[in-house]
């Protein structure tokens, strides 16, 4: 979901990371129903507006209220447009609440933190600034990072850190959080990104100390990897017969769940040599379309956060 960001007339212009290939990909009939899931700026719902006819239809949502706040700015004008504050895994139930299961023609889901939300140090998404230590992509819920941090066990910690972060010096990150809270509460980015920095024997090259500990109890607190998994499910009876199924990843665990996710519906779980089972028994519900696009190199100079992004097409088949 990372922006680059330009400035056309005096206003701020968001251009979403593998925007032309995402549009592509959603193969747009302009009196077709689309949802952008994960709304951000608006960027990639302005492009589908674009394809769509007077009878077109976009159903935009988010998570964050501030996202859902631009969306109803640019978007309460249109009556194309609905417009819901929800997460992912809410998903269903509006489109159910529309009678649409089974009649949307495209989906697109641009995962992850998005520029606005890292560049804003009130957010607290960034080791970059310093800002109160929230995460919270949707800022009514209740628990924010300083809270969880606060309170947890240092045993969760540590696998919080491995599991979402794939740290390798988790414990050591772990042991230093707890002993520093002892002292004093950590309320603030910096103060995080302080102490692991310290905790950490050496760096990688290019890459902050911290990066791996922000981004882990960043897709904890907001529950990213369990929504992502029940979110394409939900998908998946959502779309028409040969809709697609548009996902745009920024980091291998969510992309991993993707590419697994589509392989499994398109060629069933992997079963043990041997089993009296016929691959003709599986119905595929979705096949994967093209080859996995990432950005190229103008993208990357425009938009150096583009790097780590990774898009996949499917499309249903029943």
């Amino acid at each position: 979901m990372f922006l680059k960001h330009t400035t056309v007339n005096g206003t701020m212009q968001h251009q979403p990371v593998l925007l032309t290939q995402a549009i592509d990909g959603l193969a747009i009939r302009p009196d077709g129903v689309y949802i952008d899931g994960t709304f951000g700026r608006g960027g990639h719902a302005m492009a589908i507006l674009k394809k769509l006819s007077s009878s077109g239809r976009l159903l935009v949502m988010d998570k964050d209220p501030e996202a859902i706040h631009e969306a109803h700015r640019l978007f309460d004008h249109d009556q194309r447009v609905s417009i819901r504050h929800e997460s992912l895994i809410r998903l269903i139930d509006w489109i159910k609440e529309e009678d649409l299961i089974g009649c949307v023609n495209g989906i697109l889901l641009d995962l992850g933190v998005s520029s606005p939300q890292l560049d804003t140090p009130a957010r607290g998404f960034s080791f970059l600034t310093d800002g109160p230590l929230d995460m919270r992509m949707d800022t009514t819920s209740h628990l924010d990072a300083s809270t969880w941090i606060a309170q947890v066990e240092e045993s969760e910690l540590t696998e919080v850190l491995k599991t979402y972060g794939e740290e390798r010096f988790a414990r050591r990150i772990a042991q230093a959080i707890v002993e520093t809270r002892k002292q004093a509460p950590v309320k603030t980015t910096k103060q995080l990104a302080t102490l692991i920095e310290k905790a950490v024997p050496f760096r990688e090259k290019h890459k902050h100390p911290a990066t791996r500990s922000f981004q882990a109890i960043r897709i904890f607190i907001n529950r990213e990897l369990e929504e992502l998994r029940e979110g394409l499910k939900d998908c998946v009876d959502i779309l028409s017969t040969h809709g697609r199924l548009v996902v745009i990843s920024f980091h291998s665990l969510e992309d991993r769940i993707v590419k697994r996710f589509i392989k499994i519906e398109e060629k069933g779980e992997e079963l043990p040599r041997g089993l009296p089972i016929r691959y003709s028994a599986f119905q595929s519900r979705l096949k994967h379309i093209g080859r996995t696009v990432r950005s190229d190199k103008t993208e990357l100079k425009n938009n150096p956060r583009a790097r780590s992004a990774v898009l996949r097409i499917a499309e249903k088949m029943i």
